[in-house]
């Protein structure tokens, strides 16, 4: 309803018809809604008295495309998800022609999204468009060369109503002449002044590949480092160089770096303590954004545990598997299964020095494949679970759970359906099949309160004590 809402209001009142719309529920006094309907009436009878009647008019939205010129000289805007992903990112649209900037992330942001998104639409989408309005009002770009972009999974979530969300918002700002760029491989739209190029997409997966291994040594070491703040020094020295690769997208570099930041890390001095291992999985942005989900790593971390991140690039992974279920099952084409199938296959190639490094290693554990995780949730769910996060989401529990991480913290935004069914409404089934398991599920919303989700993760983390001693 939060997205098409504000889409109906916009179509009937450019037509001047009029607009109503009632929330029915099971704690709504209808005594409410039979006073709206009346008011409705008494509006309708009023416009025949007037004489007052529709008009036609055009409804459809005409996008702004990003032609080859504006990709000359105009500065590309894109979301913050997950820093330590992101910040190692620019380099590769830039060596690919692309002036592009990934914005930084602040507290104010939500307030924008209060107030330009249906505060009905889910938290993640607060956050993104917050983020692009609080950049574009600032006054630090020019308004007339100046672009957004954002990925379109063309699945039936808010990853593709976003698109939707961000023109409203431009519209109402009065700034409909900034270009919207969706990113997919699904051919929703095309821009004729952005392309995903073998070499734009492996520069990319290289740095989503950094990202992920930054994060598997990072929060492996750093709760137990001998001298404080020396995993972060060492994480610091490595950023530039890998920004450096990722421009130049070598895969010997690539290789050898990996290799040598696996083995700075195992050979990082440690203390000789245990810590209960946390897992952390939910929905995407809330899972990787630091202010989406109030800094759960250092929360983690300060509380005396290990914070356990899957990989991101695991989850551009399920959407490429899962177009196989598609082919078969639903409407996805014979091409687009292929081209998802060459996709994972791709990946697997990019990374797999990556998991050699990190089977080698003393301290690390490898990403599991994403087959393997479509194996251990089709055990609890379903694959068609395919919106949101889907059947991945009650994946990365399993494998978490098998993996040492018995602990985790599942973070959905409050009322998003999808990751209640395959993430909280999978914890009951689990907890039957792993008896060790210790899973809470925690909402995120702007009304959320941080001492009720904080409490929670307390809890979570001193029943994670009391098994570790036993």
């Amino acid at each position: 309803d939060a997205v098409t809402t504000d889409q109906v209001s916009d179509i009937l009142t450019k037509q001047n018809k009029v607009y109503t719309v009632l929330k029915i529920d099971e704690v709504n006094n209808l005594g409410a809604a039979r006073i709206r309907i009346r008011s409705l009436l008494a509006a309708v009878k009023e416009r025949e008295r007037k004489n007052i009647l529709p008009k036609a008019a055009d409804t459809a939205h005409h996008r702004v495309v990003f032609t080859e010129e504006m990709r000359k000289d105009y500065t590309i805007l894109v979301p913050q998800m997950s820093p330590i992903h992101f910040d190692i990112l620019e380099p590769a649209l830039a060596s690919c022609g692309y002036h592009l900037e990934i914005l930084p992330s602040t507290e104010k942001c939500l307030d924008y999204g209060l107030k330009y998104v249906n505060n009905d639409a889910c938290y993640p989408s607060l956050l993104v468009v917050g983020q692009f309005m609080e950049a574009l009002l600032s006054g630090k770009y020019d308004l007339n060369r100046v672009a957004l972009i954002i990925t379109q999974t063309g699945g039936g979530c808010r990853a593709t109503n976003y698109i939707g969300f961000i023109r409203k918002a431009l519209k109402d700002a009065g700034l409909e002449q900034v270009p919207v760029i969706s990113a997919n491989l699904q051919g929703i739209e095309s821009n004729p002044g952005f392309k995903i190029t073998y070499p734009l997409a492996k520069k990319v997966i290289i740095g989503a590949m950094y990202g992920d291994l930054f994060m598997r040594v990072l929060y492996r070491v750093r709760p137990y480092e001998k001298e404080k703040g020396s995993a972060n020094r060492l994480y610091q020295s490595w950023v530039e160089k890998c920004m450096k690769n990722i421009e130049t997208g070598s895969m010997k570099e690539f290789k050898k770096n990996v290799y040598q930041i696996v083995k700075d890390f195992d050979e990082l001095p440690l203390l000789d303590i245990k810590k209960p291992r946390v897992g952390l999985v939910g929905e995407i942005l809330v899972k990787f954004h630091p202010t989406a989900n109030n800094q759960i790593v250092d929360i983690i971390e300060r509380e005396g545990g290990e914070a356990v991140m899957p990989d991101l690039i695991d989850f551009f992974q399920y959407c490429f598997y899962s177009t196989t279920f598609e082919r078969e099952h639903f409407n996805a084409t014979a091409k687009a299964a292929k081209l998802c199938e060459f996709a994972v296959k791709a990946v697997d190639f990019l990374r797999k020095d990556m998991i050699k490094a990190l089977e080698k290693s003393k301290r690390f554990d490898p990403p599991a494949s994403i087959e393997h995780l479509a194996d251990k949730a089709k055990e609890v769910v379903s694959i068609g679970n395919q919106t949101g996060e889907g059947w991945f989401l009650t994946g990365e529990m399993i494998e978490l759970i098998e993996s040492g991480a018995p602990n985790i913290v599942c973070m959905q935004p409050f009322g998003c359906l999808p990751n209640h069914v395959t993430g909280k409404g999978a914890i009951k089934a689990l907890r039957k099949k792993y008896p060790q398991s210790n899973i809470v599920a925690v909402d995120y919303d702007p009304g959320a309160s941080e001492v009720n989700q904080l409490n929670r993760i307390k809890l979570m983390l001193s029943t994670a004590f009391k098994n570790l001693n036993k």
